[in-house]
């Protein structure tokens, strides 16, 4: 029998809190498994905490998955992931975000590959947007100006099972499934890394999956272990696609570089897109130009960085 605990760090979204915990309970469940819901609140001042007592009370004799709760008041993503960690005594950790849904068939397909490769201790699958048919046209253009990487986030690694390595691109942190001793070989999630509320600083996730994959985790991606990402509006709006874009880029550079020394070619590559921008006669040149700005001036932020 396997424990699989699903984890949900959640700050001031509620609303969509109840939709993950919903896709929960609609997905289907394998037999061979304890299965249980663990929600962090973390530094919450809306409602979420309420709602979390009364999902506990109005289903507390149903046959929904069970449902537990803490509270971490200290802002931070991180601060509430290590917290969700020394709460799970054993079994699997199944990391969720709030914004996002279950396929009917993740839990099943996280047992059935379990089962499949016992030697595996952490686990990914696709992550796709949840597209609703109200998007802008131009996220879904494939041409020399599409905007990269997507303001809604998006992970594919193909259909075919694969060891995740450096080599690869690593998921996010809402897409991953570890066993709980990986975290006494490879530590916790770093606490100087992360969002603290609804900012756009990460990090967190890539930079254990590194120290994981270095420790020599047997990291497996199996393409059924499928979740999707809640589409908002608001991050078609340039403010949003430029912040997203400089702050992930800085985020993965400073974790990732190898020295505080700035690359000659990243000032090459910065006026280039600055000059492009400028010259451009069409909104959708300037558009991407701007945000290749973005991700240069980030990445140069990330060098800059003291180190951790």
């Amino acid at each position: 029998m396997t424990d699989l605990t699903i984890i949900i760090c959640t700050h001031n979204r509620s609303e969509l809190l109840v939709s993950a915990i919903e896709s929960i309970n609609a997905a289907e469940r394998p037999i061979s498994c304890n299965l249980k819901i663990l929600v962090i609140a973390n530094a919450c001042t809306d409602n979420t905490v309420k709602k979390l007592k009364d999902y506990q009370y109005h289903h507390h004799n149903t046959n929904t998955v069970p449902l537990l709760f803490e509270e971490e008041l200290r802002p931070g993503k991180s601060y509430a992931l290590n917290h969700a960690i020394r709460c799970v005594k054993t079994g699997f950790l199944c990391f969720m975000d709030d914004d996002q849904r279950i396929d009917k068939n993740y839990l099943i397909s996280i047992i059935e590959t379990i089962a499949e490769f016992p030697q595996t201790t952490m686990l990914c699958g696709p992550l796709y947007p949840d597209w609703q048919g109200n998007e802008p046209v131009w996220v879904h253009e494939n041409g020399k100006y599409r905007i990269y990487p997507l303001p809604v986030p998006e992970f594919n690694l193909g259909i075919n099972l694969i060891q995740v390595t450096k080599e690869n691109q690593t998921p996010p942190g809402g897409q991953i499934i570890i066993r709980k001793d990986v975290f006494d070989r490879v530590g916790y999630f770093s606490e100087d890394l992360g969002p603290k509320g609804h900012n756009l600083v990460g990090g967190e996730d890539t930079d254990f999956f590194l120290r994981a994959i270095n420790l020599g985790e047997q990291f497996l991606y199996a393409p059924t272990i499928i979740q999707y990402h809640f589409v908002d509006p608001n991050r078609f709006k340039l403010s949003y696609l430029l912040h997203t874009s400089y702050q992930r880029n800085r985020s993965l550079t400073s974790i990732t570089r190898q020295s505080n020394r700035i690359p000659l070619y990243l000032y090459a590559k910065l006026t280039n897109y600055l000059l492009s921008a400028i010259f451009s006669l069409s909104y959708k040149k300037i558009r991407f130009y701007l945000i290749r700005t973005a991700c240069i001036l980030g990445q140069i932020a990330g060098h800059l960085q003291t180190p951790r």
